[in-house]
């Protein structure tokens, strides 16, 4: 009985009709259209929308033998008119001048009479001729509290005598490449700092400022170092961009025939 079932398995696969692969390529699917913005309440800014679609499709490159300066800026980027006792801006200005993509590096005065916010940003550049202004500010927080050697702090005597306070420091260094002709920003860089320490009762104060100038001595070659790679990179973007303007083919004028 099995071997009537196992003949008749075989004759009903002899019986089915052949199918054939086909090698045909496969249909390729049309690239997806750009997703446009469809928030109209996102438009309510203070230039249009056929503004903003120029910026975005600008090439974004550094250009050739430009001028920048080094700027100290506060809180919304305004001019910082403080004493200049922060070494950071000198630094960035010599790593700018040895990475030879501009013409001139200068150091900014903000004692210069100017107006406020961008607009007295770009009123300093124009003073000192310069294409583009590297905008720099940092910013720290601090906090503390009593850890575990304040139960000391029972005995009196003994917590005088122990680091019962925990200081803790993070700030943030920062640098924006500003180009004063179209009023954009090319790239920001940050570098982020952070120190704890255990001290005792005494001069919190002192200790924080002290704190604060390590963490700047700390993070000043690291924001150095990126600042300069993003403005190679932009160099290279120009020499990209250049070379793909000579390639584009040139449109021939009819010529009269007479």
């Amino acid at each position: 009985m099995r071997a009537l079932w196992v003949l008749g398995l075989f004759a009903g696969c002899a019986a089915m009709p052949r199918m054939e692969v086909s090698m045909a390529p496969l249909p390729t699917e049309p690239a997806p259209a750009p997703l446009v913005n469809h928030f109209e309440r996102d438009k309510s800014t203070a230039i249009g929308e056929d503004a903003i679609r120029a910026i975005l499709e600008a090439p974004v490159f550094l250009e050739e033998r430009s001028r920048v300066g080094v700027v100290r800026v506060s809180h919304g980027y305004s001019t910082d008119e403080t004493v200049p006792l922060a070494t950071v801006p000198g630094e960035l200005t010599r790593a700018l001048e040895d990475s030879g993509q501009f013409e001139v590096v200068t150091e900014v005065s903000t004692d210069w009479p100017t107006d406020s916010g961008i607009a007295g940003l770009r009123e300093l550049a124009a003073r000192y001729r310069c294409e583009y202004l590297l905008l720099y500010r940092h910013r720290f927080v601090d906090r503390e509290w009593t850890n575990g050697w304040g139960a000391m702090w029972l005995t009196v005597v003994g917590g005088l005598m122990v680091p019962e306070t925990t200081i803790e420091v993070a700030g943030a260094l920062e640098a924006t490449l500003f180009d004063v002709k179209s009023g954009t920003l090319l790239f920001t860089v940050f570098d982020r700092v952070n120190r704890r320490s255990n001290e005792f009762i005494y001069a919190h104060e002192r200790i924080i400022g002290d704190m604060q100038t390590e963490l700047l001595a700390e993070g000043t070659r690291r924001l150095t170092d990126a600042v300069v790679a993003k403005v190679q990179r932009l160099a290279q973007a120009r020499v990209r961009e250049a070379g793909r303007v000579s390639a584009a083919p040139v449109p021939m004028e009819p010529v009269a025939v007479p």
